[in-house]
């Protein structure tokens, strides 16, 4: 009675994993092909098999992690394109400082010296790469001045620069206008166009503003006073 017993366990055994003889119904097992053992050297080639109601593949909070690396990534190129998104470069003329005004037989030679505002309202370094100026009277050029990298704007800054422009005065009216001793006011209204390239962001910018001052031409009187944009 053992010995049928246990032949009896060993057939259950072997029916329920290899349905060899038995009348258990199932699917051959894909590994050990129905013969209910793993075959020798083949047991790095075990297939898995997982329930679909395994709580393995059903993850908890997915949703809050793809939420949370969605909203990081937005704040990221947020702040990304908050830093790096270009913004403005003005020039700012503020005063005429000085004029030195010298005469010559057939000539009147004047050094204009203005104070300009250049400021910078980007989260990166600016860099000038040059600064013309040229002033006009009546719509003809008296005088002009480049000057090439000038110098660098830290990001969010503003910077006072000094600006002497040489005009000379070659037409014989406005000779005659400004060595006159009988008049006792010698004005001249000049016209400032002022360039400026800058480079930023791997690119660069022409900024451009146009002023107008007036500087006495008869002698070396003219006092610092506001230019008009």
């Amino acid at each position: 009675m053992e010995e049928n017993d246990v032949e009896k366990k060993m057939t259950v055994h072997q029916t329920s994993y290899g349905a060899i003889n038995g009348d258990i119904m199932g699917d051959t097992c894909p590994t050990c092909h129905g013969i209910g053992r793993i075959p020798r050297g083949h047991q790095d080639q075990l297939v898995a098999v997982i329930s679909c109601s395994d709580q393995r593949l059903k993850p908890r909070h997915t949703k809050l992690y793809v939420f949370i690396s969605v909203a990081l990534s937005l704040f990221f190129c947020f702040l990304i394109l908050f830093f790096l998104f270009p913004r403005s470069i003005t020039i700012l003329p503020v005063s005429v400082k000085s004029v030195m005004v010298f005469f010559t037989p057939n000539t009147v030679e004047m050094q204009v010296t203005n104070v300009l505002n250049i400021s910078n309202d980007n989260f990166l370094e600016v860099k000038i790469l040059d600064f013309d100026v040229q002033v006009l009277i009546n719509k003809m050029i008296q005088g002009r001045i480049k000057i090439s990298n000038m110098t660098s704007l830290k990001p969010s800054s503003q910077r006072a620069y000094t600006i002497t422009v040489p005009v000379m005065l070659d037409d014989a009216g406005m000779n005659n206008f400004c060595k006159s001793s009988s008049i006792k006011i010698h004005t001249l209204f000049l016209h400032l166009q002022m360039t400026m390239n800058v480079s930023y962001l791997a690119h660069s910018e022409q900024l451009s503003r146009d002023t107008f001052e007036y500087v006495d031409c008869g002698a070396n009187t003219t006092t610092p006073h506001p230019i008009m944009s």
